[in-house]
């Protein structure tokens, strides 16, 4: 039995990972655990003993498989949150404990596309301020995101 689940495959500078809303994914998946790994490893397709990623969204190059997942954030200062994971090719781990400045580069435009940031913060041409908590390594990132027509 398949399940759907939205998820967006971004290209931040020289990576590409598959970004979730925490909200999209299944219940069990939006707590850190096993059930989580487990569910984004298939995503991505590994662990692979071939090296391909071929059954999943991963490129078989450790800049193409990643997971990103991003929700609100309620603390009153970020906009919101971003878990960043990097999914191992050959065996069945995620690193949950560092960054990827690349993808960083798509998560505000993510969030904006996605609804997680307030209309009135979105200006009909210019710039909109992004402010992102990096739940890894725990700090803050402000990103700049171009608006064009809305």
């Amino acid at each position: 039995m398949q399940t759907p689940i939205l998820a967006t495959y971004m290209r931040g500078g020289t990576s590409k990972g598959t970004f979730f809303k925490l909200s999209d994914l299944p219940t069990s998946c939006q707590v850190a655990g096993q059930a989580r790994d487990n569910f984004l490893l298939r995503v991505v397709g590994s662990p692979d003993p071939y090296g391909k990623q071929i059954d999943g969204l991963g490129n078989g190059s450790s800049s193409t498989s990643k997971v990103v997942i991003i929700s609100p954030c309620t603390d009153g200062i970020h906009d919101v949150n971003y878990l960043f994971g990097q999914v191992a090719i050959d065996k069945a781990m995620i690193d949950w404990s560092g960054n990827c400045g690349n993808l960083t580069g798509a998560v505000g435009s993510f969030a904006i596309f996605n609804g997680l940031i307030s209309k009135d913060k979105i200006p009909e041409n210019g710039i909109c301020t992004v402010k992102i908590y990096q739940q890894n390594i725990g700090k803050t990132i402000i990103a700049y995101v171009p608006i064009k027509d809305g």
